[in-house]
């Protein structure tokens, strides 16, 4: 295992002295918690927190910030924050409005957030919704989830809601327009070569040199079928068709594209993926409205690539995603 780092063990804790250091002026740690919050008050706003297991950067903590999330709780390595982590950072978001999570649907994240919920609820007196994003349509009941796996499509998300807030909406108007956005998004992912958690010091699955595997999830939960490497052209196709079908995408709708590096995937791969994806688009005569590429939910070193495709069913949904916004990973 190669990797620049100290102790494994301390990987987690480094990493977020490391980003609330150069960050400063965004972001701060909330006392010796693993809770990173915005340094922008936003009083008498609703609060949002997300968080889940550390690996997955910029995900959680880069999106932390004014008209994003209040705060992000951030677990051991593809691991659920504590219950008592995840209270820390909802106490942090509340600012007199309520507070609102944004979950992904693994069990340890659902579990942890929910019931610390209710320990807000009953010993704070804070007002706390959520939503659960299910965005992955590889597949279902897999590892660590009931149900499908939350994905990419949570950092869209995160915009949305985030923009919702700092436009003054109220906690139920928040929820009620997270379950509208959540059905309108699938997403698919592949990888090419596996992660390596630090304290594992081990590739977390194996794949042949000339192999790829579709459908796999964020922390390297098994996907639907793997074969031998193939073009752009036709992970594209393949994503693009499976997703098509989902959302049943036809002329009169209007898209985001939403391209994600997992980690160890250049640019220059990504921008190959999303001339292919768009040119699939516009020969279904499909309009995009917004296109968005870049490293935002990876997975460690993982090289591999992930299509989300959003459909925009709200005309205010694209302005709530073109509002500007202070964080780190936008």
């Amino acid at each position: 295992m190669k990797k620049i780092l100290n102790r494994p063990e301390d990987v987690v804790e480094e990493m977020i002295e490391g980003l609330v250091a150069v960050h400063d002026d965004i972001v701060h740690r909330v006392g010796d918690s693993r809770v990173v919050a915005r340094n922008y008050e936003g009083a008498g706003k609703v609060g949002l927190v997300s968080g889940g297991g550390s690996g997955h950067e910029p995900s959680h903590a880069g999106f932390v910030g004014k008209g994003m999330l209040s705060a992000a709780v951030c677990g051991d390595v593809f691991t659920s924050p504590t219950v008592d982590q995840v209270y820390e950072g909802i106490k942090a978001a509340d600012k007199g409005a309520g507070v609102f999570l944004v979950i992904k649907n693994y069990t340890g994240d659902v579990m942890n957030f929910e019931m610390a919920k209710e320990m807000a609820e009953e010993n704070d007196g804070i007002k706390v919704e959520y939503v659960i994003t299910n965005d992955d349509i590889a597949v279902e009941d897999s590892t660590w989830t009931e149900g499908r796996r939350g994905v990419a499509g949570t950092v869209l998300v995160h915009k949305l809601c985030g923009a919702l807030a700092e436009n003054g909406a109220s906690l139920a108007e928040i929820k009620e327009e997270a379950e509208k956005i959540i059905k309108e998004m699938a997403t698919l992912g592949l990888a090419l070569t596996p992660a390596i958690v630090p304290q594992a010091g081990k590739p977390g699955f194996e794949l042949a040199e000339d192999e790829i595997e579709f459908g796999i999830g964020i922390h390297g939960e098994p996907g639907y079928r793997k074969e031998k490497l193939t073009t752009s052209a036709g992970m594209a196709k393949e994503f693009y068709d499976k997703i098509k079908a989902e959302l049943k995408l036809t002329p009169e709708d209007e898209v985001v594209v939403f391209v994600n590096g997992m980690g160890g995937t250049p640019l220059m791969e990504q921008y190959v993926f999303a001339n292919d994806v768009l040119a699939l688009l516009k020969a279904d005569n499909i309009p995009v409205a917004k296109k968005i590429l870049g490293d935002k939910m990876t997975a460690i070193e993982m090289a591999g690539i992930s299509l989300t495709i959003f459909r925009i069913k709200d005309k205010k949904w694209l302005d709530l995603l073109n509002q500007e916004v202070e964080v780190i990973g936008w």
